[in-house]
């Protein structure tokens, strides 16, 4: 696409958005008419004097061949609204991006995806309710789509990763850079299973305005967007209304009433939203349950008495090592090495705070072994 590297620059001009885009587009019928046109040609295609003094200001500091050379080097793409690579879903939307920066690979199969988002405080149950769910849609051939922030967006992605699934992480900033900064390994193995993809330019920093409006490319990507914990204030609540106006499922994680994490989620569920114990839950609403290849997982089992009789004593809810110590009557640091040891089999997970729970894995393979 020869015209892209002027499609490149003018997304670096200031103001210049979709509305904007557009009527350049009908005017000019390519990109590089646009940019090289005149003041007075910018102003007969309906642009304010504040655009057209930025669009010629710009052309004296940005070399198009120049920012394509930057691309190239960081192995990012730019993909315009009329390129057939532009994903098809998010071509549903109204507000869609004219220019959408990719690191990494958007595949045929993401058009299957699902949202999940979250509060950045999450508890222990919204972590475990999240890698449960995600880890299980991701082994369905369903695509995570998130917005790498703390909580509940990194647990969505890393839970895919560990399910070998695809995700996708849509920024608030340029693709030169990862916020926040601490997840940067995190976004390199994204970039390996998935994409990292933004509206933005590259050099452009994080700021706040920028993250309510990458939620309408989250929703837009996505079937439906799942709320796993959001409080009354929480950004993930911005992603559900923009899902439900652009038409796509809104999907909410029950949680106690009392939590404050929880007010938003259930508020949701209220109001509409369908309410999700299962991933079955979302495979069914979106009628993608012929799609599934469901993987069984792994049947651990305990090696030895010591470890059987901790096993019977932890379940999905966190159990802290002194009540183990109580239940057990064993000494302290017998049952603090046996649960290294369980964890590294992947038997057991400490979930912050000396708390333990059992592995979805070791629970299948207790209730299978109960239940003969």
């Amino acid at each position: 696409m020869n015209d892209l590297k002027y499609w490149v620059a003018i997304s670096k001009v200031a103001g210049v958005g979709r509305v904007r885009f557009r009527a350049l587009e009908t005017a000019f019928g390519s990109m590089e008419s646009a940019w090289k046109a005149s003041a007075s040609e910018l102003r007969q295609a309906g642009l304010d004097s504040r655009t057209v003094n930025a669009i010629i200001a710009s052309r004296s500091r940005i070399d198009p061949d120049a920012e394509m050379e930057r691309l190239e080097k960081l192995r990012v793409k730019a993909i315009a609204w009329n390129d057939p690579l532009y994903p098809a879903r998010l071509k549903e939307i109204d507000d869609l991006p004219p220019i959408l920066y990719v690191r990494g690979t958007l595949t045929p199969e993401d058009e299957w995806a699902v949202s999940v988002v979250g509060t950045r405080r999450a508890t222990i149950y919204g972590r475990q309710v999240a890698e449960a769910v995600t880890e299980d849609l991701a082994r369905n051939k369903i695509t995570i789509v998130s917005g790498l922030a703390r909580g509940i967006d990194a647990v969505a992605h890393r839970s895919a990763l560990n399910a070998g699934g695809r995700t996708i992480a849509v920024l608030a900033c340029g693709l030169d850079m990862v916020y926040p900064a601490e997840h940067a390994n995190l976004a390199k193995e994204i970039i390996q299973q998935g994409a990292l993809v933004s509206e933005h330019p590259l050099g452009t920093p994080p700021k706040s305005e920028y993250f309510p409006r990458r939620n309408r490319i989250m929703s837009g990507l996505s079937l439906g967007v799942l709320v796993v914990e959001a409080g009354d204030d929480s950004g993930a609540l911005i992603t559900a209304r923009l899902a439900a106006e652009q038409n796509r499922e809104v999907f909410a994680i029950p949680g106690n009433i009392l939590a404050p994490a929880s007010l938003g989620t259930n508020r949701l569920i209220q109001e509409g939203a369908k309410l999700v114990i299962d991933f079955k839950d979302i495979l069914e609403e979106l009628n993608l349950t012929a799609r599934s290849r469901q993987m069984e997982l792994p049947q651990l089992a305990p090696v030895n008495d010591l470890e059987a009789g901790i096993i019977k004593h932890l379940s999905y809810q966190p159990t802290h090592i002194d009540e183990l110590r109580r239940q057990t009557r064993l000494p302290i640091d017998l049952i603090s090495s046996t649960l290294t040891m369980m964890e590294l089999k992947g038997l057991a997970k400490q979930v912050g705070g000396m708390n333990y729970v059992l592995s979805r894995e070791a629970q299948a393979a207790y209730v299978a072994g109960k239940a003969q």
